[in-house]
C-alpha cells in the first residue's frame, strides 16, 4: 500500500495516524514541487521541466531557500514518480492512496500525478477531502483546508473516503491539466470542487501591498500576516520573491539586504519631495 501526499506536514501526520491504525500502513511519498504556481507548460517534457526549474531557481535567489533546486534538499518529483510507476508495473497487487484536500496546492499536485498513471487504473485511489466536516482537537466541527489540520484520530474517519480514479476521471483529468499547461498562466487558484483558474504572476500582489504601511516592517513580518490573515495565500518563498519584484519595480521603500526574508524590511514608497514653490511676479 502506497501513500501520496503533497504537502510534508501531510505526512508526518498520516504516520500518526498509522500507529493508531496499523491496518493503514504503507509507504508515504511525498510530491514536493509546488504546482500551484509557476510554469507548467510541456511539464512532461525535459524542456518543460528544466524551464520549472530555472524559474524555481530564480525566485529562490538570494533567499532562505536558495540552492534547493539542485543541491538535493528537494527530492526529484519526476524521479519519484518513475520509480512509482516502476513498482506498480512490478508488483500488480500493489496499490495507491492519493490525499489531497480541498485547496489549489493538492488539486494542481493531483493534476500533475494523475496524468501520468492511467495504465494503473483500478488500483489508483483518491481520498478527496472536499468540504467535508472533521472534528478538531477541541471537539469543533470544522472543514479542513489541509490535510494537516485534520487530528490523526480523524484520519480513521477520513479512510473510509478511498475511492478508485475512475475511468473517466482519467480521461478528463489529464485533459483539463493540459489546457491549463497550455494556458501556462503563473498562478492557479481553487475555485470549488477540482475546479482551477488561471492567473498572472502578480496575482497576489495587491492583497500583499493592503498589509503595507509607511512604516518599516521586516519582510518576515509582513509575510507572515499576510499567510495568517488574507483569504488566498501561498508559500512564503512565493511571497519574498513577489516583494523583492515590487521593489524592483520600485513600489516599495527598502533598507537592509535584499536576500532572505530577516534580512530587509519594506514600506510603502514615500511620496516624493515637492520643491519651492515658485514666486510669480505680478
Amino acid at each position: 500500500m502506497i501513500h501520496i501526499v503533497f504537502q510534508r506536514s501531510d505526512a508526518e501526520v498520516l504516520k500518526k495516524a498509522f500507529e493508531l491504525e496499523p491496518s493503514l500502513q504503507g509507504d508515504v511519498i511525498l510530491i514536493a514541487d509546488e504546482f500551484a504556481v509557476g510554469p507548467i507548460a510541456g511539464i512532461f517534457t525535459a524542456e518543460g521541466i528544466e524551464a520549472r526549474k530555472a524559474w524555481w531557481r530564480e525566485v529562490l535567489a538570494g533567499g532562505d531557500y536558495d540552492g534547493i533546486v539542485d543541491n538535493g534538499t528537494v527530492a526529484d518529483d519526476n524521479a519519484t514518480v518513475a520509480a512509482l510507476i516502476q513498482r506498480l508495473q512490478q508488483d500488480t497487487q500493489e496499490f495507491v492512496w492519493i490525499w489531497a484536500a480541498q485547496n489549489k496546492h493538492d488539486v494542481s499536485g493531483y493534476y500533475w500525478l494523475m496524468s501520468q498513471l492511467k495504465d494503473f487504473q483500478g488500483r489508483i485511489f483518491i481520498l478527496y477531502l472536499n468540504n467535508l466536516p472533521f472534528i478538531n482537537e477541541k471537539g469543533q466541527i470544522f472543514y479542513p483546508v489541509n490535510l494537516f489540520d485534520i487530528p490523526a484520530r480523524e484520519f480513521l474517519k477520513a479512510r473510509k473516503l478511498a475511492r478508485p480514479i475512475t475511468l473517466s476521471e482519467f480521461e478528463i483529468d489529464p485533459d483539463e491539466w493540459g489546457r491549463l499547461c497550455q494556458e501556462n498562466a503563473g498562478v492557479r487558484i481553487l475555485e470549488g470542487g477540482k475546479k482551477l483558474s488561471q492567473h498572472p504572476y502578480t496575482y497576489y500582489d495587491e492583497e500583499l501591498k493592503k498589509f503595507i504601511t509607511g512604516d518599516w516592517i521586516k519582510a518576515s513580518k509582513l509575510i507572515h500576516q499576510f499567510i495568517g490573515k488574507a483569504k488566498q495565500t501561498t508559500g512564503d518563498a512565493y511571497l519574498l520573491w513577489r516583494i523583492k519584484q515590487l521593489v524592483a519595480a520600485g513600489e516599495l521603500d527598502v533598507q537592509g539586504e535584499l536576500k532572505g526574508m530577516k534580512d530587509f524590511e519594506i514600506k510603502s514608497k514615500s511620496a516624493a519631495p515637492v520643491g519651492e514653490p515658485v514666486a510669480h511676479e505680478g
